[in-house]
């Protein structure tokens, strides 16, 4: 379908081609628009042809000369915008097939959209792109991708994802890496169906796509309260979490001995979960899977000390404070309250017990509001500190629909949202954010 303009920045190379809002862009290059990537690939370079029909109805084509990269200052309309791609697996993890019901009806949606993973960083297990979409990805350069892996055994694969399009992943990363396209690699482990063997033979496979395949983390599985009619998967506990992090510690070695890169992260739920401290900055090199958990709590603690280091604390009067979260990081919030806390600040944590999910799930971002209030009512404090990551991003709606506003109405004592963050946890506790 063709895009129609609905803006022309004055003073840009639009107007001074003659484009005017109303007109409708048909191709450019000699292809069809399909969505935002198609327009931003196609009009990167600094020569190329664009057919329009204008709102006159007249049938233009303009030569566009200009600088690589340079915006041609349009706005199109809507139609260039799709709705993201839904997923079409039946994964025996499946995070949303373990909701309860009831809930709003954007948490159920399930999205597997490659043109999200390159905007956003969503990981895509690429088992709903079709092989000429595929081609239009490597046509576009699409890079880098986020891909979630899960095993490379076909027959693992397809067993754990429930769609027979799953073993054609080594083909097609094979295909993004001969075209030297970049992608991020995660591994949900369910123990039992991709552990031990089956995920030596997945890093083994992975590995051989370096430098194109450029990371690997290892999530262990979430379960919920909620899985009836799913397969059985044994949660992991803090013996399976040590072992697992040994065996890191020597793929990562052997990484960084024949790559130059560690290239294999576990997430910090493992090092929550075993006990093990955090390792050093050095250990997640640049970061690669911050976004999915992985160094997050190393990049925490690192940032609250500089901040420590570099800001005077505002307020010196006793005050106590408490700091709700989820159960599994409860131990390294409570080390950093006793390093950190300032003097004449008494700052208690108070691990939060999910209750609505069921008590296996143990990540501060799926605490709800009415496990808060449940447990915090009776808490003695002059405030509640609680992390970002436990609302919505529209800022107003916890997961069960509680809102922030009946949350506060019903705690004793004033509550303050923080960022996730180091700094501002520092500036938290120490009364710079809070009045």
């Amino acid at each position: 379908m063709p895009s129609k303009i609905t803006h022309v920045q004055p003073g840009s190379i639009a107007e001074r081609l003659g484009l005017q809002s109303g007109d409708e862009m048909h191709l450019i290059a000699g292809e069809p628009v399909i969505d935002q990537i198609d327009y931003q690939a196609l009009t990167a370079s600094s020569s190329f042809d664009m057919d329009i029909v204008t709102r006159n109805g007249e049938s233009r084509t303009i030569h566009v000369r200009k600088k690589d990269w340079e915006p041609l200052g349009i706005t199109l309309d809507q139609s260039i915008v799709s709705a993201p791609r839904p997923c079409t697996n039946h994964c025996i993890f499946c995070f949303i097939d373990q909701m309860p019901p009831g809930m709003r009806r954007t948490l159920y949606v399930k999205d597997d959209d490659w043109r999200l993973s390159l905007m956003m960083g969503n990981y895509i297990t690429m088992t709903n792109i079709t092989d000429q979409e595929f081609d239009r990805i490597i046509r576009r350069r699409v890079s880098p991708l986020y891909i979630s892996v899960h095993a490379t055994d076909p027959e693992v694969r397809v067993a754990m994802m429930r769609n027979p399009m799953a073993a054609k992943l080594m083909e097609r990363l094979g295909m993004l890496a001969k075209a030297s396209l970049r992608f991020h690699c995660q591994v949900v482990l369910c123990p039992g169906w991709n552990d031990g063997e089956v995920l030596e033979h997945t890093l083994r496979d992975l590995r051989t796509f370096y430098p194109y395949a450029q990371s690997v983390a290892l999530v262990p599985i979430g379960l919920t309260r909620f899985r009836e009619g799913l397969p059985y998967i044994r949660p992991y506990d803090a013996h399976m979490a040590n072992e697992l992090l040994e065996k890191c510690k020597v793929w990562q070695q052997e990484n960084l001995n024949t790559l130059g890169t560690r290239f294999v992260y576990p997430a910090d739920e493992f090092y929550c979960l075993s006990g093990q401290p955090l390792p050093d900055d050095e250990a997640y090199e640049d970061y690669p899977q911050i976004e999915n958990g992985v160094g997050m709590l190393r990049m925490f603690e690192t940032d609250l000390r500089f901040a420590a280091e570099d800001e005077p604390v505002a307020r010196t009067e006793p005050r106590r404070l408490v700091i709700a979260c989820g159960t599994s990081i409860a131990g390294n919030m409570q080390r950093w309250c006793d390093t950190f806390q300032p003097k004449g600040t008494e700052v208690k944590v108070r691990p939060i017990i999910n209750h609505f999910f069921g008590e296996s799930v143990t990540v501060t971002g799926l605490i709800t509001g009415q496990d808060l209030v449940g447990q915090l009512k009776d808490e003695v404090c002059d405030a509640f500190l609680i992390c970002r990551n436990m609302i919505r991003n529209e800022g107003d709606l916890f997961l069960d629909d509680m809102s922030v506003d009946e949350v506060r109405s019903r705690l004793p004592a004033p509550l303050y949202i923080v960022e996730n963050n180091g700094e501002a946890f520092w500036r938290a506790i120490s009364g710079l954010d809070l009045s």
